[in-house]
């Protein structure tokens, strides 16, 4: 049997979430893989067979996307190419982890494709949305990168194909402390724009992972580094506390290691508002953006207590049980269809 696993590589969570599944596919069936996009700072164990530009985002400086980087980097008849050039027939199932070429590629195909990603939990109506509801995004869950079998994630189990985070085993194996310095991963903001606000409070140490740097810089009481997988757990596991944007994995892992937690997410960028909503109603601190009476937000944060408590099981080799069992529908109506075409007849005569 052979799979196409492909994989969005704008943010580190799909390229994360790939990283569990994969070993566990690897088992049952020949496993190649596609990633469209570049922005994403974690890296794979196995080799990529293709490599493609897709259709993504820039981060931005000042907590939202850099439109014009975006905009320059789009290519959208290179993705029609992409689209009609990918041979889909050659496997027996698709994967997307919100990936669109494959996606379309599939549907083009009349082929079907699991939809294996926090993307397809919006899919259903009852997934947390904020009263500013955004009629374009909601269009784009549908059709960004569209599916025949989703599976999504989120914070809780919202609806019957929505399953708890996938927490990779770098995480679960963590020993959680807590030290005296609070990890920030908010990729659409500047160290510029972070340092100033955090050298207001002298009493803990800062580690910001920053997207637009590639050195290590310390300013008093407030460390820079580069998003690197190996540094970012180091400080994550021995934590105070964590402020992250409003992505899925990156928030899921800190719940799971039981950290305070603070939401930032983009301000224009509804899926990150979604999931800033579903932490709120979980009793999670939400800010809505930084501005000028932030360490106000940061004060009451420091003095108010977190009670979340959420159970994320590892339900990754049933989720692999799962699709397999897809697959091997797929294979048989695919047979089954091919047996009983005149045409296939007609070959084999």
């Amino acid at each position: 049997m052979n799979i196409l696993y492909a994989i969005q590589g704008t943010g580190n969570g799909h390229l994360s979430r790939a990283r569990v599944f994969l070993p566990l596919l690897e088992k049952h069936a020949k496993t190649d893989i596609l990633i469209s996009g570049n922005n994403a700072d974690v890296r794979l164990h196995q080799p990529v067979k293709f490599k493609m530009s897709g259709i993504s985002y820039t981060f931005g400086k000042n907590g939202g996307i850099d439109y014009i980087d975006t905009t320059l980097k789009l290519r959208p008849f290179q993705f029609l190419k992409d689209v009609a050039k990918l041979p889909v027939h050659k496997y027996d199932l698709i994967i997307s982890d919100y990936e669109p070429v494959s996606a379309w590629a599939a549907r083009k195909a009349g082929l079907n494709c699991i939809g294996l990603s926090h993307q397809s939990a919006f899919l259903s109506a009852k997934s947390p949305r904020p009263e500013s509801g955004s009629v374009s995004t909601e269009m784009l869950f549908k059709h960004y990168a569209p599916c025949t079998h989703p599976i999504g994630f989120h914070y809780l189990p919202y609806d019957s194909f929505i399953h708890p985070p996938i927490i990779r085993d770098e995480v679960r194996s963590l020993r959680p402390a807590t030290e005296d310095h609070i990890t920030v991963y908010l990729p659409a903001y500047s160290e510029d724009k972070l340092i100033p606000i955090f050298q207001r409070f002298p009493a803990f140490k800062w580690h910001i992972f920053s997207k637009h740097t590639d050195i290590n810089r310390v300013y008093k009481n407030v460390a820079v580094r580069p998003v690197s997988n190996e540094t970012y757990l180091q400080s994550l596991e021995s934590a105070f506390a964590v402020i992250s944007g409003g992505g899925f994995e990156a928030p899921a892992e800190a719940l799971y290691l039981d950290k305070k937690l603070m939401i930032i997410p983009m301000h224009d960028q509804y899926e990150q508002k979604c999931n800033a909503e579903a932490l709120r109603r979980l009793g999670v601190f939400v800010v809505d953006r930084i501005g000028k009476n932030f360490h106000i937000a940061l004060e009451k944060w420091f003095d108010t207590p977190q009670n979340v408590q959420l159970d994320f099981p590892d339900l990754s080799n049933d989720i692999v049980t799962q699709i397999m069992d897809i697959a091997c529908i797929t294979r048989s109506r695919t047979a089954a269809e091919k047996s009983f075409s005149p045409v296939f007849q007609n070959e084999l005569a």
